[in-house]
């Protein structure tokens, strides 16, 4: 019943989560859900697949970039200012996408969507540390949230090929447009200033000097972008492992990913479920261990038996399972650490994510044998992540 009231009754102190939960997966939707888009904007703009392929890179820098400008505004303007002109430039930018005529102009205004999409990717996090005051309890609402936020993206390749099919590719930009005025409502309506003032107000580079300095907090950050983020590399590698190594048909590849993708949010919920009963160090290292072992079984399995389905997807999935575990508790520490600076913590944590994933997913495309490197990927992070973790509970 609880849970029920802070997913959708209103409070002073505690907004509902399912708008935090939009907030925050908003951003990331707006990228997936353009893939499906890609062959027919191509077409329609005359533009080469390398250059679509841009709309995608693009965004993924606006998102990385985006966090590391927002965090430290909230800190000193507050949540809502921010995140409301970044909603503002997310509406703006998808509405104008709907007119372009050239694939240049499309690039520019993806990049600009993510800069603005990005808003609620940071202070979705932060807002439920304004309102939560135990640790134990942050995690659990981040877990809870995290749910959503993972699915959301999850669907939304299926959710754009749709529109895609029936309404054209610029409908996608339609469905965001809305997307983003229903975010804005939200917030101006349900959601409250929720920044503690502020005692002391520092540049942007002290506080990112400040969070830097701190071995607790890069313990963290490092710990829990390498532990979240490095699944990026099954994903990345899925499709070559599969169809290429395991001779499987295309059609397959997506529902694989699904799977996986899905182990993710039964983690989250796993992690709402522990971190009521044990103490978050314990979820954290012992989520960590459990990405260690699958890590093995997956690199072992790829250097001395024949590969099968079974025997990829089976790791990768408690890889999955793992991460979703660590994130809510690795995400809680890291906005935790400095408390005055959450803001910052969040942004900075969140272009570290964004950069790991991105180097986790070109290592799988430096080799013929794609399922080996992720496994090394995922092994190499997972143990590299237990250190840091180590470091910053010490």
């Amino acid at each position: 019943m609880r849970s029920l009231k802070q997913w959708f009754i209103p409070d002073a102190h505690m907004p509902p989560l399912w708008g935090l939960a939009m907030l925050t997966f908003s951003g990331t939707l707006a990228m997936h859900i353009f893939v499906p888009a890609l062959p027919d904007a191509g077409a329609s703009l005359a533009a080469t697949p390398a250059q679509m392929q841009m709309t995608i890179s693009f965004y993924i820098v606006g998102l990385a970039v985006g966090q590391l400008i927002y965090g430290p505004l909230s800190d000193r303007y507050g949540r809502r200012k921010p995140l409301l002109v970044g909603l503002a430039l997310y509406i703006l930018a998808s509405f104008s996408a709907l007119f372009v005529d050239g694939v240049n102009s499309l690039i520019a205004l993806r990049l600009l969507a993510a800069l603005g999409g990005c808003a609620g990717m940071v202070l979705g996090r932060v807002i439920v540390r304004d309102t939560t005051r135990v640790a134990q309890d942050v995690a659990s609402r981040l877990a809870l949230m995290n749910v959503m936020v993972v699915i959301g993206p999850g669907l939304a390749p299926l959710l754009g090929g749709v529109l895609v099919h029936h309404l054209g590719w610029r409908s996608v930009f339609v469905f965001l447009c809305l997307l983003g005025i229903a975010n804005m409502a939200y917030t101006i309506f349900l959601l409250p200033e929720t920044r503690q003032p502020s005692v002391r107000k520092r540049s942007v580079a002290r506080e990112y000097g400040s969070l830097l300095r701190s071995p607790v907090f890069l313990g963290y950050a490092v710990g829990g972008g390498l532990a979240t983020t490095s699944i990026y590399a099954v994903v990345a590698a899925a499709p070559f492992v599969f169809m290429e190594q395991l001779h499987k048909p295309a059609s397959e590849v997506g529902g694989y990913l699904s799977l996986v993708i899905g182990a993710m949010a039964l983690g989250n919920l796993l992690a709402r479920f522990l971190l009521r009963r044990l103490p978050l160090r314990q979820v954290l290292l012992g989520a960590n261990a459990l990405s260690i072992v699958s890590a093995v079984f997956l690199f072992v399995v790829c250097v001395s038996v024949e590969l099968n389905v079974g025997l990829f997807i089976g790791p990768a999935i408690v890889f999955s399972i793992a991460a979703g575990l660590t994130s809510p508790a690795a995400a809680t520490q890291v906005i935790s650490v400095q408390p005055e600076l959450s803001g910052a913590a969040s942004g900075l944590y969140g272009f570290g994510q964004m950069m790991i994933g991105a180097v986790c997913t070109v290592v799988t495309g430096l080799g013929a044998n794609h399922a080996l490197l992720a496994a090394l990927t995922l092994l190499i992070s997972s143990l590299v992540g237990q250190f840091a973790f180590r470091r910053a509970l010490a």
